[in-house]
């Protein structure tokens, strides 16, 4: 394999806070497309697969928009493909291996990734919300096609949770089963540090604490409707979006990259 240099960031609080948002759209569209031609039902195949280009959408313009705030000298292709696991900023739990099995990591079964999918539409849907009125009218843009997308995302996913959880006992244990892997991961969606800070203050976006209530009460509806109890809070805080991930992403982006990276600045 050719080497290839990895890219230098000059990085700012706005240009992290996109990324942020960026990367945790990207990685878990890669992940999605983990479930193309897998489905259990040729519908939900092609629900997943149109959820996974709709966050690869949402990446793209992302990206383009924080090759922007970078200054200049980058393109969306060189931020998804050219930077080393410890340059993204996405949420950890995105990461983490579907259709997969593994005791101690979600994944591994259809309920992890529906389950996934309705925690993240959860949260990303007051996020986009939030980012409506955000000071960067390019992020404001963005964010308006990106919400109703969510709320798409967050409702087919809501519908699935409900099903398994009030179905048979087979589903309900494996959703149960699944919540328990999932759980731990879900803290990160609401910490905060001098990014968020920053963002609230500029008017950028909102800080990922300010998130929590309402995401809470979403996720609690839902759960009550398919009988699955909330799991018990854990002091474990996963830590992806300071750039400290888990051994996963780095295999994931191996093979997200590895064409750009044998064949440097190829084009189709």
């Amino acid at each position: 394999m050719n080497a290839v240099a990895s890219l230098e960031l000059t990085w700012s609080p706005p240009l992290r806070y996109v990324l942020r948002v960026a990367d945790t759209c990207l990685v878990h569209a890669q992940r999605l497309s983990e479930w193309c031609g897998h489905a259990p039902v040729l519908e939900e195949d092609i629900a997943l697969t149109n959820m996974a280009l709709d966050l690869l959408g949402q990446a793209r313009a992302l990206l383009t928009h924080a090759a922007t705030l970078h200054g200049g000298g980058l393109d969306e292709d060189q931020l998804a493909f050219l930077r080393e696991p410890v340059q993204f900023l996405n949420l950890t739990l995105v990461e983490q291996p579907l259709r997969k099995p593994g005791a101690h990591a979600p994944g591994g079964d259809f309920a992890d990734t529906v389950l996934r999918n309705f925690l993240l539409a959860t949260w990303l849907k007051p996020l986009w919300a939030g980012l409506q009125s955000s000071s960067d009218p390019v992020l404001a843009g963005i964010a308006a096609k990106a919400l109703k997308e969510a709320r798409y995302h967050q409702q087919h996913n809501a519908d699935w949770v409900v099903r398994l959880g009030d179905g048979t006992e087979e589903s309900a244990r494996r959703l149960h089963a699944a919540a328990e892997r999932i759980w731990p991961y879900t803290a990160e969606l609401f910490a905060h540090d001098e990014v968020d800070a920053h963002a609230a203050a500029t008017g950028l976006g909102p800080a990922r604490q300010g998130l929590h209530a309402g995401w809470l009460a979403e996720v609690q509806a839902v759960f009550a409707e398919a009988l699955l109890p909330l799991p018990a809070a854990t002091p474990f805080l996963s830590t992806g979006t300071q750039g400290l991930h888990s051994e996963h992403l780095g295999l994931l982006l191996a093979e997200m990259q590895v064409l750009q990276r044998q064949f440097p600045g190829g084009r189709w």
